[in-house]
This record gives C-alpha cells, sequence and structure tokens, in this order.
C-alpha cells in the first residue's frame, strides 16, 4: 500500500466488535452496566473515605486517588465503545484519536505507579511503625501522587508524539479505541523500531513501578516472619492483602498486552486483553478494597445508617 501522508487526513475507523456485529446489543448492555456500576463504586468509595475522618490516613488517600483515576480511566475509552456497538465502524478525528491515547497511557501509566507508591505505604507501615507518621506526612504523600502524573504525562506525550508522526498505510483500526498495538499494524515498512520503542516504555512504564513493589513486599514479608505472634503476622498481612489482589489483576492484564512482540499480536484477543484491563479492572479494584477492608466496610455501614436515620 501507498502511505498515506497523515497530514493530509482528517480522520480514522475504528472498526471496533465487526466480526461479532449480531452481538453489539447484548454487548452494549453489559458494558452500559459495567460503566454505570464502576462509576457508582469508585465514586462512592472516593466520598466515603472524604467524609469519614477514621480513614484520613495516607494509605485511603492513595485509595482516593486509585478511585480517580479509574473513573477518568474508564471514561476515556467506553464511550466510544458504546458508540461503536450503537452505528457499527465509526469514524474519529485524528486529533481525538491522539487524545484518547495520550489520556489512556497518561491514565494507565499514573496508576501503575501510584499502586507503586500504595506499596511504599504499606512497606513504611510495618517495617517502620513508629516512624510511619513522620515518613508518610502530607507533602510525602501528595509529592508521589504528582510524581505518578508527571510519568504519565511523560509516557503520555512520548508515545503519542512519536506514533502520529511515522507514516502510515491504512486507517482503518481493528480494535475499539486508538490502542498502540492496532496502530503499529497501520505503519508503513520496517515497525522494528516502534516495536522496540513500545517496550522500552513498558519496561519503564511497567516493569519499574512493579520492581519497587516486589522490593517493598519482600521487606514486608521479611518483616511479617520477624513478629512474634501469628496475630500480629495475620493483621499485617490484611493491610496487604487488597493491595496485592488489585497488583496481581492489574500487572497480569498489563504486562501481556505490552511486554511482548507485535508478531504474536492477535486482534480478537487483544480486545478482550483490553475490556479486562478497561472495564473489568476498575470495577473490581473498589470491590476488592471494600470487602476486604474493615475500616471500609465499617465506614459503608455508618453512612448506610446514618442515610437510613434521615
Amino acid at each position: 500500500m501507498i502511505p498515506v501522508n497523515l497530514s493530509e487526513v482528517s480522520e480514522f475507523s475504528l472498526l471496533g466488535f465487526s466480526e461479532v456485529s449480531h452481538l453489539h446489543p447484548l454487548l452494549f448492555v453489559v458494558l452500559f452496566s459495567l460503566y454505570i456500576l464502576t462509576l457508582m463504586a469508585n465514586t462512592v468509595i472516593a466520598l466515603i473515605i472524604n467524609s469519614d475522618n477514621t480513614l484520613r490516613t495516607p494509605m485511603y488517600f492513595f485509595l482516593t486517588q486509585l478511585s480517580c483515576l479509574d473513573i477518568w480511566y474508564l471514561s476515556v475509552i467506553v464511550p466510544k465503545i458504546l458508540e461503536n456497538l450503537m452505528v457499527g465502524t465509526i469514524a474519529i478525528s485524528k486529533t481525538g484519536c491522539a487524545m484518547q491515547m495520550f489520556f489512556f497511557l497518561f491514565f494507565g501509566v499514573a496508576e501503575c505507579f501510584l499502586l507503586a507508591a500504595m506499596s511504599f505505604d504499606r512497606y513504611v507501615a510495618i517495617c517502620y511503625p513508629l516512624h510511619y507518621i513522620i515518613i508518610m506526612n502530607s507533602r510525602v504523600c501528595k509529592s508521589l501522587v504528582a510524581g505518578t502524573y508527571i510519568c504519565g504525562t511523560a509516557v503520555g506525550l512520548v508515545h503519542t508524539i512519536k506514533t502520529f508522526n511515522l507514516p502510515f498505510c491504512g486507517l482503518a483500526i481493528n480494535h475499539f479505541f486508538c490502542e498502540i498495538q492496532p496502530l503499529l499494524e497501520l505503519l508503513c515498512g520496517n515497525t522494528s523500531p516502534s516495536e522496540t520503542q513500545v517496550i522500552v516504555v513498558a519496561v519503564f512504564a511497567i516493569l519499574g513501578p512493579f520492581l519497587l513493589i516486589i522490593y517493598s513486599y519482600i521487606c514486608i514479608i521479611l518483616s511479617i516472619l520477624k513478629m512474634s505472634s501469628a496475630e500480629s503476622q495475620q493483621k499485617a498481612f490484611s493491610t496487604c492483602s487488597s493491595h496485592l489482589l488489585v497488583v496481581t489483576l492489574f500487572y497480569g492484564t498489563a504486562s501481556s498486552m505490552y511486554l511482548r512482540p507485535k508478531s504474536s499480536y492477535t486482534a480478537s484477543v487483544d480486545k478482550l486483553l483490553s475490556l479486562s484491563y478497561t472495564v473489568v479492572t476498575p470495577l473490581l479494584n473498589p470491590i476488592i478494597y471494600s470487602l476486604r477492608n474493615e475500616e471500609v466496610k465499617g465506614a459503608l455501614r455508618k453512612r448506610w445508617r446514618n442515610i437510613n436515620f434521615v
């Protein structure tokens, strides 16, 4: 194919789930329901934490940020999916596609580093409990969150600017949003440099925070094993279990998507993987934290009693 000059092109086509068009009505109902549930669940978690004085701690400050990131992350992707399911193949402007890619990467990478910040918080709480309040003060917490957004911005800008300055041989994106891998499929000529760029950035944005999390939990486990009573060990581990589940869920899907060569790319499989970390994970995060955290459950019960009393 003849390379298409993007400076002369105003839009791309998102094919979405065109291969299963007969399932569009069912998929629309399911994804719309999940979208509303996710928005409600994350909003409730954020409101509960901010309205309960007993939850004004660094861990819950980070959890509020996680809920907000999940809401924004989801809202970048799902509206276009729903539009695609309603009308079939849809057009997205070049600017809109670039913005969608940037914000998807921005929120996704920010969440990677936020999970690392949350593991650092648990590391300090368990390994240095007497110094926890001093180390994890308000300034440090805000700086860690600011750092996650700076990293997200940097990765989003690098990928977006680099990708949209390359020559394309096609304009039909075989996906439901402007994802990196399907866009690489449209590039002309040798795409190895672009693949390498994706892997290098993924190592920084995914493996980097993940290694910090692993190191934090190695130190945490060693500290827990040194505790004198089984009750203390169980209590210490219970404060980390929710975070561990969220990390496993998020990094499991993200690494399977980005830490592999383009040669193993399969559109149908990658759409399912994309759905798992763009739709399912943001819904499961607040459920995991609310069901496995006694303090959050207590705050929810207290708020529910107050509502019923009124």
